[in-house]
């Protein structure tokens, strides 16, 4: 282990921040395979119970509707993710 206050090789730095970013990718996708399931439940029973549904959304409309929250979900979740573990590792190089 190296000593508080050494500088870290740039090799130590790469695999640290592949290891944040990994981190990042892997709760982002499960956030992404959570707020699917979420939003296509609703989405398809709104549209075979709501008249309203019925008439304007069209196939097109439901990707769209659920693909936007799973993209939504997984940038949010993958950047806390990165900058909760690049804060936590900083605080352990202190």
């Amino acid at each position: 282990m190296a000593p508080k206050n050494a500088v870290q090789s740039p090799i130590e730095q790469a695999a640290l921040a592949k290891r944040c970013s990994h981190e990042g990718v892997k709760a982002g996708a499960k956030a992404a395979v959570l707020a699917s399931v979420a939003t296509a439940i609703p989405t398809f029973a709104s549209v075979r119970l709501l008249p309203w549904a019925k008439a304007n959304l069209n196939h097109t409309a439901q990707a769209l509707i659920i693909s936007t929250v799973a993209g939504a979900a997984y940038f949010i979740v993958a950047d806390k993710t990165v900058l909760a573990t690049a804060r936590r590792n900083s605080f352990k190089q202190n």
